[in-house]
């Protein structure tokens, strides 16, 4: 008998006892809609986490001096104590100075895009007669606001020069212009900004307008206009306020293409030069990355966990297939002895009776299917990820899996019908 008759031979079944048929793949629609939902919001979650960390910079190293740890500071199961480390806070003279930056970019020129920089001074309040903005005072330099992607709205970023001489200027966010100057960027470029810190004022001249963006995992919880937003000065500025020179920490932006894990190693190593003799301090090194890459492969080995759990629903729906074969077989016990008897093959018999499980069970894999990329879109709207990626390969793999089922639990009843005695099935009622 040809394959083509033994599908609709199948299909014939099917339509001629449509409940028992829907019965028999509800196993196999739950065990495929589970493990395709699952694998879908698993997906998305770790793509819109991808996301996140791109965003903030994944391919970037931070770098910043730390207390060194001694020996007895770690436990055998690698917990840090602080206990024993030195509580010597360090001063500016401990800090990396700009010749270790200049020595660094020469040894790395291929490898460095950028250096980001930054210097805070501090939280206060901008005001004018009745109007005010919330700020926090920050010093950056060029590659900060890069890596931060803070593109001038309005007016421009800080030059060269200005950066070099540490000049009175500032950039301000378009909050902070709406609070200020009615939402006129073109009133803010150019106008004076008095900030008082402690016991000090200073005169800020407005050069840009930047876009605040709120972070996407951050709720604000304050009104509109009590929203704080930064200001940034040059870093020498920042610098000269603060009475420091050096640089308690920075960032690296890499070259595209480079390996960020072992250019993190290189990175540490090559400053950690600098505090071969110091007693309290040396430097740590570290890159979204690396984090990024344990998350997606924590994530990945939960989502594989809860999927396996999902998928015994398949192996119960396999042995559904199995209980309504050997059923189907009983029902047509004279059917097969007829056929046998008019000539046809234990492998014809059996063929046909595989087809049909497969049959069955691929219909339930399509329906399960649609039924749990539907879950799978439901599930990411309820958590409000604004991310939807399907697994094509767990769509694959789930139907290739629902005919290996229809294959594995369909070859026994085949068999088992496929080697019935034609005289004893024709006498059979």
């Amino acid at each position: 008998m040809m394959l083509g008759e033994n599908i609709r031979l199948a299909l014939s079944g099917l339509r001629a006892n449509k409940m028992r048929a829907l019965l028999t793949m509800l196993g196999i629609i739950i065990g495929i809609a589970s493990v395709i939902a699952i694998m879908t919001v698993g997906n998305s979650l770790t793509a819109e986490l991808n996301n996140e960390f791109a965003s903030m910079g994944a391919s970037n190293i931070d770098v910043m001096v730390t207390r060194k740890l001694n020996e007895e500071d770690i436990s055998d199961s690698g917990m840090i104590y602080s206990s024993t480390s030195s509580n010597k806070e360090p001063k500016d003279s401990d800090f990396i100075t700009e010749e270790m930056l200049e020595a660094y970019i020469e040894a790395y020129d291929d490898k460095v895009y950028a250096l980001a920089a930054s210097e805070n001074v501090g939280q206060t309040q901008v005001k004018d007669g009745n109007l005010y903005a919330n700020v926090a005072i920050r010093g950056v330099n060029l590659g900060r606001l890069y890596a931060d992607k803070k593109e001038p709205l309005a007016g421009r970023v800080f030059s060269e020069k200005e950066l070099a001489g540490a000049a009175k200027v500032c950039m301000v966010s378009d909050k902070f212009v709406n609070n200020m100057f009615n939402g006129d960027m073109e009133a803010a470029l150019g106008s004076t900004v008095y900030v008082e810190l402690g016991n000090k004022n200073y005169l800020f001249n407005i050069i840009g307008v930047y876009e605040y963006e709120q972070m996407t995992y951050y709720f604000e919880t304050v009104a509109e206009k009590d929203i704080q937003t930064e200001l940034y000065i040059p870093l020498k500025t920042a610098k000269n306020i603060n009475h420091k020179s050096n640089y308690e920490e920075f960032t690296v932006i890499g070259e595209q293409g480079i390996d960020v894990n072992a250019f993190v190693t290189e990175t540490q190593d090559f400053f950690n030069k600098y505090y071969e003799n110091s007693k309290d301090f040396e430097i740590w090194a570290y890159s979204m990355n690396s984090y990024m890459e344990e998350i997606n492969s924590m994530m990945g080995t939960t989502t594989l966990a809860i999927s396996v759990i999902a998928g015994i629903a398949l192996l119960v729906g396999g042995i559904g297939v199995m209980n309504i074969m050997l059923v189907s077989i009983t029902e047509r016990t004279r059917e097969i002895g007829t056929r046998k008897a008019l000539g046809a093959p234990n492998s014809s018999i059996r063929i046909q009776f595989i087809v049909e499980s497969i049959v069955i069970c691929l219909i339930g894999g399509i329906i399960g299917m649609i039924l749990g990329i539907l879950m799978g879109y439901g599930g990411i709207k309820l958590i409000k990820s604004t991310v939807f990626a399907v697994s094509v390969k767990s769509v694959l793999l789930s139907i290739g899996f629902s005919m290996a089922i229809g294959v594995f639990f369909g070859y026994y009843p085949a068999n088992k019908a496929a080697k019935l005695d034609p005289i004893e099935a024709l006498r059979y009622e």
